[in-house]
């Protein structure tokens, strides 16, 4: 009688560890798969901002990324910028390109919005608003969250498409136009979604919304 109370004891104790070794794998799995926890989400209402009218606010899947734009050094960059924001011409555009810690890039506004995706030409795509020439005359040290925008292999390329770096690029400076950098949230753009085979992502994330902060 007294063996059939440990056995049955025994089994409970087995029970309850198997119930509890299930929990804590599926709390660990669900950290896992949400790449946003642990994140901060900064709420651009509680930040005194000096400059508020060139503040962005990009609204991405983990979070808030708040970018101060710099018209006194690309003044046309800017210009063009603020205008497709205004337009709300960067909501459900993909991260088309991202290189892990380094580089994400988006604004491809005819091939990358959400839904009408075109794998065959996304990263090629226009505004309908034309090129604007490179500024790259003034000094600027591209560090980790500058902003760019992107171009073709030759200069004055310049349209829609922009990136946002992950970590220092000295070899940018002078070759890319630079339009602001990150001030708030470069954290939520290391975890967009990149590819471990190329620079191309085949099922990207998405911008949700870009707004002017003021």
């Amino acid at each position: 009688m007294i063996k059939k109370v440990k056995a049955s004891l025994h089994e409970k104790l087995i029970f309850i560890f198997l119930i509890v070794l299930g929990i804590f794998a599926l709390g660990f799995t669900v950290v896992i798969k949400n790449k946003c926890l642990f994140l901060k989400n900064f709420d651009p209402q509680k930040i005194n901002f000096e400059k508020p009218k060139n503040v962005v606010v990009l609204n991405a899947e983990c979070g808030n990324v708040i970018i101060e734009l710099y018209p006194e050094i690309s003044p046309n960059g800017v210009e063009r910028f603020k205008k497709l924001i205004n337009l709300k011409a960067y909501d459900n555009v993909a991260f088309h390109r991202v290189i892990k810690d380094k580089l994400v890039q988006a604004g491809d506004l005819e091939f990358g919005k959400k839904n009408q995706l075109d794998y065959g030409k996304i990263g090629t795509g226009k505004s309908g608003f034309g090129n604007i020439k490179s500024e790259i005359d003034a000094e600027f040290n591209f560090k980790r969250g500058s902003v760019g925008l992107a171009r073709t292999l030759k200069y004055d390329t310049e349209d829609s498409q922009f990136f946002i770096i992950l970590d220092d690029e000295p070899l940018f400076e002078g070759e890319y136009t630079p339009i602001g950098k990150v001030i708030y949230g470069i954290k939520i753009l290391e975890k967009i979604r990149y590819s471990h085979r190329s620079e191309y992502v085949l099922r990207p994330d998405f911008i949700n919304t870009v707004r002017m902060f003021k």
